[in-house]
């Protein structure tokens, strides 16, 4: 679905589904690097279930023309501009590491709009190491390859994919590596400048899941746990033997962990 969002095109996939913005809408949000695909499973499920799917490309991601936001307060004001483009009242937001701070500066910007929230894969703050951020900017295949070996958890690095033949790191690598490289970097800077997370999990005001992987060294669930004290009534899942890149690791466990909140 092509849509046109602050003068710009936009690609959402709608899970094979058109999309009617009345129909219990949900709004999904992927982290840096990567796009649409990184909810392939649970945008086709969602989609038949009952809601209506944005799996949106980012700006400058994927199928959307870009540049992208340079910061995460603006991939928040984009996100509010994407649901008013849309025509969605209250929907439901979901967001993976980059795309979680996103969603979450989106609702605490504007609560009264979002029926439902879910935080896959993320800490109130996110560092990012300079070198990772050069050698994303440099292109080639060193950014996606380190971002791939420290997202997925040691069960994925050896196989586990549930379509057997398949290699989940290779996936990985595969899909940053396609990135634009200034729009990796940028990505990157983002996450790593963000100091606004703390203060916005205290403005949630809707059910709110934080779904998090035991084995996840990108965003340990440790460092997790000050947002799970301040979002009020907030669900924690903690999922055992996953890493980062959880909706490929244990798609059927995050899948139902949506299901409950959206």
């Amino acid at each position: 679905m092509d849509l046109l969002v602050d003068g710009r095109r936009v690609f959402a996939a709608t899970g094979g589904k058109p999309f009617d913005p009345s129909l219990r809408p949900v709004v999904l949000l992927h982290g840096a690097g990567m796009d649409h695909t990184a909810w392939g499973l649970q945008t086709r499920w969602l989609a038949h279930h009952g809601r209506s799917v944005l799996a949106v490309d980012l700006p400058g991601h994927g199928r959307s023309e870009g540049p992208g936001p340079a910061t995460i307060e603006d991939l928040a004001r984009w996100t509010l501009s994407l649901i008013d483009a849309v025509g969605a009242e209250r929907p439901a937001i979901g967001g993976h590491s980059m795309g979680a701070l996103a969603a979450l500066a989106a609702v605490a910007a504007a609560p009264e709009r979002f029926r439902a929230l879910a935080l896959l894969g993320v800490t109130p703050e996110m560092p990012v190491h300079p070198d990772l951020v050069a050698a994303a900017r440099a292109g080639g295949p060193q950014a996606s390859e380190l971002m791939s070996s420290w997202g997925f958890g040691t069960r994925a690095q050896l196989g586990g994919h549930r379509a057997p033949g398949l290699w989940m790191v290779a996936g990985g690598i595969r899909l940053i590596g396609m990135a634009d490289p200034e729009t990796l970097a940028r990505d990157l800077e983002a996450c790593a400048a963000y100091r606004g997370a703390q203060a916005a999990a205290a403005a949630v005001t809707c059910p709110a899941l934080l779904l998090l992987g035991a084995d996840d060294r990108m965003t340990p669930p440790a460092r997790a746990r000050p947002l799970a004290q301040a979002i009020a009534g907030v669900r924690t899942v903690t999922l055992p033997g996953c890493g980062h890149m959880m909706m490929v690791e244990r798609p059927d466990e995050v899948l139902a962990a949506l299901d409950s909140i959206f």
